[in-house]
Formats: C-alpha cells, sequence, structure tokens
C-alpha cells in the first residue's frame, strides 16, 4: 500500500510541473494552450533516447528541457501574432502532430512498439520502495525549485509586464513594448518545464509509447489549474493533489457500485470527475486558492 501510495506521489510531482508551466502561460499571460502534452513527448522521448545511447541522465534530463524550450519558439513565432482562440487550435495541432512524428519514425522512436528499458533515476538503489523514494525526493526538490523560480519570476519587473499583457495588451504596445516577444519567452520557459517533466516521466515509467501523450493529458493539468486557481502557485499544487484524488479515487467506485462492469466503470468515472469539474467552475469559478472576496 505504501509504494502504492508513492507511485501516485511521484505522478503528481510529475503533474504539478506540468501544471506550474501552463499556470504561467495562461495565468500570468493569458495563453490558452491546448497542446501542452506535445513538450512533454519531445522532453520524454529525447531524454529516453540519449539515455539509451549513454548520455548521462543529467545531461539527458537538461537536453531535455532545452529541446523542449527551443521547440517553442517557432511555435511562438507562428502563431503568437494570432488570435487566442487561434493560437489553442494551432497547439492542438502541435501537440497532435508530434504524436504522428512519433508514431511514424520508427528508425528512432520504434513507432507504436514504444521506447523499452529506458535507464531508471538511482539505479544503484535495488527496484522498489528505496529508488522510489529517492525519485519522489529527487522531484519534490525540483517541483519547490520550479515554486521558487515562478514566484521570483511573477514578483520581478519581468513578471509586471506579463501581468500587464494578460490585462491589457493594447495598453502596454501603447507604451512601446512588443507582447509577442514577452509571451514567446513565457512559452519556451513553460514548455522547458514541460520537457523537463517528460524526462522525469520516462525514467520512471522506463517504458514509453506515443498513446501515452494524447490530448487528455493536458486536459488533465487544465482541470488542475482551473480546480486549484489559475495564476497561483499554490492553486497549482492543491489542484494537482485534488485532480489524481479524484482520478485515483474514483478507481474504487466500483466497490460501492454493485453490478457495475468494468468498461461501464471507466465510463462512469470519466463521468463524475466531468461533474466536479463542472461544480467547480459553477461554484468556485476563481478555484480553490483564488480570491474570495471575487466570484
Amino acid at each position: 500500500m505504501l509504494s502504492y501510495l508513492l507511485a501516485i506521489a511521484i505522478i503528481t510531482l510529475i503533474y504539478l510541473l506540468l501544471s506550474f508551466g501552463l499556470s504561467l502561460q495562461y495565468g500570468s499571460v493569458g495563453l490558452i494552450n491546448f497542446g501542452h502534452v506535445g513538450f512533454f513527448a519531445i522532453g520524454a522521448y529525447t531524454s529516453a533516447l540519449l539515455a539509451l545511447s549513454g548520455v548521462p541522465l543529467f545531461a539527458s534530463f537538461c537536453a531535455a528541457a532545452l529541446a523542449a524550450g527551443l521547440t517553442a519558439w517557432p511555435i511562438g513565432l507562428i502563431s503568437l501574432r494570432l488570435r487566442d482562440d487561434y493560437f489553442a487550435i494551432v497547439t492542438l495541432g502541435f501537440s497532435e502532430t508530434v504524436r504522428i512524428i512519433i508514431v511514424s519514425e520508427k528508425w528512432l522512436t520504434n513507432g507504436v512498439q514504444g521506447v523499452p528499458g529506458i535507464p531508471r533515476l538511482f539505479s544503484s538503489l535495488p527496484v522498489g520502495f528505496e529508488a522510489q523514494l529517492a525519485t519522489a525526493g529527487l522531484l519534490l526538490a525540483v517541483c519547490a525549485l520550479a515554486a521558487l523560480a515562478m514566484w521570483r519570476i511573477i514578483k520581478s519587473p519581468f513578471g509586471r509586464i506579463i501581468q500587464a499583457i494578460r490585462d491589457n495588451e493594447d495598453a502596454l504596445k501603447a507604451l512601446g513594448k512588443d507582447p509577442a516577444r514577452f509571451k514567446i519567452q513565457v512559452l519556451m520557459l513553460s514548455s522547458a518545464l514541460a520537457g523537463l517533466a517528460g524526462a522525469f516521466y520516462a525514467h520512471y515509467i522506463t517504458f514509453i509509447i506515443p498513446e501515452q501523450f494524447v490530448p487528455l493529458v493536458t486536459f488533465y493539468v487544465w482541470m488542475a489549474i482551473i480546480i486549484g486557481g489559475v495564476g497561483r502557485i499554490s492553486g497549482a499544487i492543491v489542484g494537482t493533489v485534488l485532480l489524481m484524488v479524484f482520478l485515483e479515487g474514483s478507481r474504487f467506485l466500483r466497490d460501492f457500485i454493485p453490478g457495475v462492469t468494468e468498461v461501464e466503470m471507466a465510463s462512469l468515472r470519466i463521468g463524475v470527475i466531468g461533474l466536479l469539474l463542472i461544480l467547480f467552475t459553477l461554484y468556485r469559478p476563481q478555484g480553490i486558492m483564488g480570491d474570495y472576496s471575487k466570484r
């Protein structure tokens, strides 16, 4: 039971890195990104393939973050001058393009067969509780550093500029600033976080396939930041934890509802999660950690 809870904690921390990145994009700048999972996939495959080639894990993790961040640069140049709804469509298309490339380029990614045998973190420790605990500790430290970096960014002059883009982009243009440049920088930074999360995911699971990087992952992260409170570090943390409680806790609904098959329970589980999200948006649109003085 303890190993199971620790495994859930590790996945929660990986999703927290994704939530930090998406919260920075939408909460601070107002970017609606439906393709966050694409950068997650780039980080996972980059680190996995490099590690299998003999590259040290520290270097492969850095390469994963760098590859995801650099990939965001041309996406930003092309699409950030579009309206927000068009940008959302472009990013969704980008994530699906990444997945199709992974499936198609079998010589590199092994296609739908996936990449097995990825070196795990702390391979010097025996497989089991100790290795999981060390991985969780490392992830916790990385998430704490990411949270600190986000807080410093938000409180800095750069943070005030990107929040001004969110609040009134036209006014910022009138002051002679170029919003597109700042948007690209935020997109690259948050994409690098997603790439780092992908690297942790690949080396924890040790086997990746394209179907692990579907758009549903992005929408799970959206659910987390909406539930917790958009644009708040505490909101990303609380929302991600609650999302995992919903996702994992709903697996046990079948124990309390007799006569329901596993297939029916899967649909019911998604329905329960969707209902909870609807209730949050109706009765707590600011999120749990949002401003209680507003509605």
